[in-house]
């Protein structure tokens, strides 16, 4: 799912292993599986933000909208095959660790997307960018809140710089 517009990402199961470990050292991290029977067509990830692996880019570009980072439950990836859209699962990705950050006590929750441009080379056609969705479960884009994360774009040589722009809801009771 990561290799399509907008990400674009070539990695390696490697990397994906140790980046996971931030959530897996946390026990109050979240893991949501979806399932068709015994095949996993999709996943969601939370953690409290400072326990993540990244907390440190990640809590700089939220203090500069004025968020403590320790109120902040991080969702990490959400994931879901292109065949599995458009089922009300990503609803429940969003509900379950929005429940869960509530759960263990947090404030805020917050995510990032990566920010290309509307005239990106690979971007499809017929894409159609999540804001929408996210704004209508409350979240809310600070442009002022960006981090730089690098990896390598499916055709690049190399890794690059990507701007990173959070999102945010504030949980309430």
């Amino acid at each position: 799912v990561f290799r399509e517009f907008p990400y674009l990402y070539d990695g390696s199961l490697a990397y994906e292993r140790e980046y996971m470990r931030s959530f897996a050292a946390s026990p109050r991290s979240t893991l949501v599986i979806a399932r068709d029977g015994e095949a996993v067509v999709g996943a969601a990830t939370a953690t409290p933000l400072l326990e993540h692996g990244e907390a440190d880019v990640a809590a700089q570009a939220l203090r500069t909208v004025g968020f403590d980072p320790a109120q902040v439950y991080y969702f990490g990836e959400s994931v879901l095959l292109q065949a599995y859209r458009g089922r009300r699962i990503g609803h429940a990705f969003f509900d379950h660790r929005e429940a869960a950050a509530r759960e263990h006590g947090f404030a805020v929750a917050s995510f990032c997307a990566v920010d290309r441009p509307r005239d990106h080379t690979s971007r499809p056609s017929d894409y159609v960018p999540h804001d929408v969705f996210w704004s209508k479960r409350g979240y809310r884009r600070h442009p002022g809140a960006v981090a730089t994360f690098t990896w390598r774009d499916l055709g690049d040589a190399e890794e690059s710089a990507k701007p990173m722009v959070f999102w945010t809801k504030e949980l309430g009771a």
